[in-house]
């Protein structure tokens, strides 16, 4: 698929047929990931993939913005060891989750590329989530994507169009 039809492709979806995704399909997600550029290239960002119905139903329980019983979710945290170590106060305050945002819009690009939906979600009980993967103390929960095979049509908003978010040079009163 071209670039530009994938961009024009992607919505965020909300429903899912409940087929299991491959594992080489997840990594080829993962690996999407890894490729998002990275503040200060700490890329502290880990993956951890559930795909384990027991374990997506119980992350589902405590994620009101989770919906459509998707057959996996990409956690993506932060390693702060990895940050404090390398990084700086930025980089623990904005650049994890810059950077997490990144590697979840490259996900959710070639997840569009590969035919399979997805949704970002920020809207989680982190202490329960955290819980349930498992995750140590120095790794910071940045974001939730579902991932599965789109059931149905999503809906596609309306995109503003460049003309009326654009600014170029400097502001003037009444531009916009």
């Amino acid at each position: 698929m071209e670039f530009s039809d994938v961009l024009k492709k992607r919505k965020s979806i909300r429903s899912f047929t409940g087929e299991k995704v491959p594992d080489d399909m997840l990594r080829e997600l993962v690996e999407a990931g890894c490729l998002a550029p990275s503040a200060s290239n700490l890329e502290a960002w880990r993956f951890f993939v559930a795909t384990d119905p027991a374990l997506v139903h119980k992350i589902d329980v405590f994620s009101p913005g989770l919906s459509g019983n998707p057959p996996a979710i990409i956690a993506i945290a932060s390693d702060m060891k990895e940050v404090e170590k390398r990084g700086s106060e930025n980089s623990i305050r904005y650049g994890c989750l810059m950077d997490a945002a990144m590697a979840a819009e490259n996900i959710m690009l070639k997840a569009t590329d590969l035919g399979l939906g997805t949704c970002a979600i920020k809207s989680y009980n982190d202490a329960a989530v955290r819980k349930i993967l498992n995750l140590p103390e120095w790794m910071r929960l940045e974001i939730l994507i579902t991932v599965g095979y789109p059931c149905g049509n999503a809906r596609s908003p309306e995109h503003r169009s460049a003309d009326k978010v654009m600014v170029l040079n400097t502001w003037e009163e009444g531009r916009l």
